[in-house]
């Protein structure tokens, strides 16, 4: 005689009681939060780079030949306030 085998179909549940739906919940609360924080975290470092990205040529152009007393800046209030707005839009978050 043949062994025939019934298949068995859970519809893809499980039964809990209160505890475990809450416990269920916060859980998923903590895994959102997370998944918050890592998406806050990567743009934070992504304004950081572009922060020290934004200074970089500024510090190295100050360094170029430390032996002058004068450095020869022409258009000096236009170039700072262009650099003062990329700044800002780096600290808002806009680059």
């Amino acid at each position: 005689m043949a062994e025939t085998k019934t298949l068995i179909f859970d519809f893809g549940f499980t039964a809990v009681d209160e505890s475990d739906l809450d416990a269920y919940q916060q859980a998923q609360e903590a895994q959102n939060q997370l998944k918050a924080a890592s998406g806050t975290a990567a743009e934070l470092e992504e304004r950081l780079n572009a922060l020290y990205n934004a200074f970089a040529p500024l510090i190295n152009n100050l360094k170029k030949d430390p032996g002058r007393d004068y450095i020869l800046w022409p258009n000096r209030l236009e170039k700072i306030e262009e650099f003062e707005d990329h700044l800002q839009s780096i600290f808002l978050g806009k680059k």
